[in-house]
């Protein structure tokens, strides 16, 4: 089996809802995102699949997560019914890029580092 990963960075406000149903102060954080993905057998070219292709496929996802808006993460829609925490981030990207990738490249996990030491992982 085959492994590549990627990495890649984005800023977003966001504002836990705890358990008590208080929420937490909007605070913004310099989120990083690490993307594994994987295939039993390389491509015409010997690739898994093409590193620059598949930053562009998640930093098109993150994308609308970098956002001035004073709401940060609970403008997107998703985030209005999940908790955006790091783990509801990290399953996000993963139930949005996997069925994104080519042909017989699997999604094998999303990491989400909220801050250093701090991070959520996603994945099969």
């Amino acid at each position: 089996m085959f492994t590549i990963a990627v990495e890649t960075n984005f800023q977003a406000s966001h504002q836990l809802r705890l358990a008590d149903g208080s929420k937490e102060p909007m605070h913004r954080h310099n989120w990083l995102v690490a993307v594994e993905v994987s295939s039993g057998k390389l491509n015409s070219i010997g690739l898994v699949m093409d590193f620059h292709r598949l930053r562009a496929m998640v930093e098109r996802i993150v994308a609308e997560f970098d956002n001035p808006d004073t709401r940060g993460l609970d403008s997107i829609d998703y985030f209005r019914t999940n908790n955006p925490s790091a783990e509801m981030i990290a399953k996000y990207i993963y139930e949005t890029l996997g069925p994104e990738l080519p042909t017989g490249v699997k999604l094998e996990a999303v990491r989400v580092v909220e801050e250093p030491g701090c991070s959520a992982k996603f994945g099969r």
